[in-house]
């Protein structure tokens, strides 16, 4: 189900203040905006006022860009311009009020998600997905984004109540404050509190492994099957592919979802900041540590060591945090390295234009 095309707004498609602003800043102010909502090989789609449209980006963007990130995502507002009915084209892509991006792999840039979103539903299903670093991974990529989590039980129907009891309570102890909505489609336990979590206006993008449901989810949210969906492989256990791209969905409610392919590999990026708001127990025992550069690893005076060895923090919490930020220190070397290069290279080009003059 789609909000009524008649009666749309701006404001009901997530625009503010913040976005008005940066419009007025840009050098194309003139343009009209739209949110993109689909992301295509080469091509988006977007919505305004007025409809929906297929979009292409300028060669001067495409020119300009120096990474991923500087190419328009799902969630993003535009300046656009309409040389005619079909087509529309993106003038630029207006600064984002909040961005959720990943580590490529193998690679040292990040790809950008989704942009401007207000929640992530970071969704595991209770009987093979189940994973309580998986869920610190995903928060704290979204903290870093300035995002709001929170965190969906998929598939209860498949264990018992005390079971389920139990993980909630591990959830609770793990992460402070954080909304836990468990969550069934065969028989439809909580899929109205998800819906009622779900607001006019805002944006909730649903994050986790293939196979955990999360289309699933967003058609039941819609009441249609808008959203091709697959079983779980028998072969590997794993779940399959079956969204492709990354899409916005309109509820009847004027809530807005996206859709994402399922993430078997969740890299961190730079997200310092996210990793110490989701480990901010070990983050202030780090302010007691004896050496102001401490890893955390092996010094003496390491406070957070002392914790761990007397069981005030867990282990397990502290071997994943280990490993989040050995991640966030690789990205960050790796992106030095890549400035370097370029810095070479961008010389190397200068003399060399240099030397065919003087020649």
């Amino acid at each position: 189900m789609t909000i009524n095309i008649k009666n749309i707004s701006l404001e009901d498609l997530g625009y503010s203040e913040f976005f008005e602003s940066s419009r007025k800043a840009l050098t194309a102010g003139n343009n009209a905006v739209a949110r993109v909502i689909a992301e295509y090989k080469e091509a988006y789609r977007v919505k305004d006022t007025t409809g929906e449209y297929l979009a292409k980006i300028t060669g001067k963007q495409m020119f300009k860009a120096v990474s991923r990130e500087d190419y328009p995502a799902v969630g993003d507002w535009v300046a656009i311009s309409k040389p005619d009915a079909a087509l529309v084209v993106i003038q630029s892509v207006l600064p984002r009020k909040t961005i959720l991006k990943r580590k490529y792999s193998n690679k040292s840039e990040s790809q950008v998600i989704a942009s401007n979103i207000d929640t992530a539903f970071i969704i595991e299903s209770v009987d093979r997905d189940y994973n309580l670093n998986r869920f610190e991974r995903y928060i704290a990529l979204a903290t870093d984004g300035k995002i709001k989590s929170a965190i969906v039980l998929n598939k209860i129907d498949l264990i018992s109540e005390s079971e389920l009891n139990i993980k909630i309570s591990q959830i609770k102890d793990r992460f402070n404050g954080i909304e836990v909505i468990p969550t069934s489609t065969v028989s439809d336990d909580g899929c109205n509190k998800l819906a009622v979590y779900i607001t006019k206006g805002k944006t909730y993008c649903f994050l986790g492994s293939s196979g955990v449901g999360k289309s699933t989810l967003i058609n039941k949210l819609l009441g249609e099957n808008s959203i091709k969906t697959a079983s779980i492989s028998n072969s590997t256990g794993r779940g399959k592919h079956t969204t492709s791209s990354r899409e916005m969905y309109f509820l009847e409610n004027g809530g807005m979802v996206i859709d994402n392919p399922g993430m078997r590999q969740v890299g961190m990026t730079e997200s310092d900041s996210g990793i110490d708001s989701v480990f901010d127990e070990i983050a202030t025992l780090s302010l007691e540590c004896q050496f102001i550069d401490c890893t955390h690893a092996n010094e003496p005076g390491c406070a957070v060591l002392a914790a761990v060895e007397a069981g005030i923090v867990d282990q397990n919490k502290y071997v994943n945090y280990m490993k989040l930020k050995k991640e966030t220190e690789y990205y960050e070397m790796t992106k030095l390295e890549k400035r370097e290069k370029d810095y070479k290279f961008g010389k190397f080009v200068k003399n060399a234009k240099k030397q065919m003059k003087d020649y």
